[in-house]
């Protein structure tokens, strides 16, 4: 009797999980799903020139857009993680994902999260370094700090998806295999586990506010460190300048913050798992998608290289 309910578990362990997609099965889903598709590419298109304008540039060769240059590599590589898987399994029909599969997109989609975190927190560093401390700077920011901040992003961020991803895959799956987002996210995939994970959900909640908070604290006592100084300015025109350079850095802040604390800070009680896959939709569709707009087309520098070039390739 034990050896077949084992070979049973076994095999429910080994089966292959469903990804409910992003809207179900709603009336209008091959019109949302086209929408989904061209911010896909709206994403694709505005990081990959944003990369090469930086790399293009000699302008642009400074702390700032080195971080921005990291940025857009992070929301390139995000939304490749998760939106093509999406979009191929509602054109097939087949929703199913192998557990190897869902493995490594949680890998990947936490390694990345994570260092977006900690980059955004890095970018607040830089712009509290250049408007405070301005005599400074060049050495504050000088190319091998912002290359070990950089490094340290992403070994943080792959410290986080190696710690949640082999533990979170480790658990029996002996509910329905149906996972109620459009990719393996770690909260959708625990409510299918049949064994006792309030041990693990407080481990992830720590690593949560270790993620969340820390790059919180430096981000805010940046911004809050630079408004004073913006106060305290007498030029009507020092302040706008000021307000300008961090108030695209904040916005993002803002947007990609605000949805991953409400997803795994908020206690479940608070949100459901519907609700939790729309607010995603910010930090794995939205973000990457605006990131490029708000650091473009708000900012001079970006939009004269961006002129020069297409200046230079129309002739030819």
């Amino acid at each position: 009797m034990y050896s077949l309910y084992q070979n049973s578990q076994n095999q429910t362990s080994n089966a292959d999980f469903i990804l409910v997609g992003l809207f179900g099965e709603t009336r209008h889903s091959i019109l949302l799903y086209t929408v989904v598709f061209i911010f896909f590419l709206m994403a694709l298109a505005g990081n990959t020139l944003l990369l090469i304008l930086i790399h293009v540039e000699p302008r642009l060769h400074t702390p700032m857009y080195f971080f921005i240059s990291q940025l857009s590599l992070m929301d390139l590589l995000y939304i490749s993680v998760t939106v093509p898987k999406m979009l191929m399994s509602q054109v097939t029909g087949d929703h199913k994902i192998s557990p190897s599969g869902c493995g490594i997109q949680m890998f990947f989609y936490l390694t990345l999260a994570g260092a977006e975190f900690f980059l955004l927190s890095a970018m607040a560093y830089d712009r509290y370094a250049a408007i405070c401390r301005p005599l400074h700077y060049p050495l504050l920011m000088n190319l091998r700090v912002c290359v070990c901040l950089v490094s340290g992003c992403w070994f943080l961020g792959m410290i986080d998806g190696l710690l949640l991803t082999p533990i979170t895959m480790s658990f029996p799956f002996c509910h329905s295999r149906k996972i109620l987002s459009f990719f393996c996210e770690a909260p959708a995939l625990l409510k299918l586990s049949c064994s006792d994970i309030s041990l693990y959900k407080m481990l992830m909640y720590l690593c949560c506010v270790l993620m969340l908070l820390l790059p919180i604290m430096i981000i805010s006592s940046s911004y809050t460190l630079i408004l004073w100084l913006i106060h305290r300015m007498s030029s009507s025109e020092s302040r706008r300048k000021a307000f300008a350079t961090c108030s695209s850095h904040m916005i993002v802040v803002l947007l990609f913050f605000g949805a991953a604390i409400y997803t795994y800070m908020l206690p479940g009680s608070y949100h459901t798992a519907e609700q939790d896959m729309r607010v995603s939709t910010f930090y794995t569709i939205i973000t990457p998608v605006l990131n490029p707009l708000i650091y473009s087309f708000r900012n001079k520098d970006v939009t004269e290289a961006l002129k020069r070039i297409i200046g230079v390739l129309l002739p030819l």
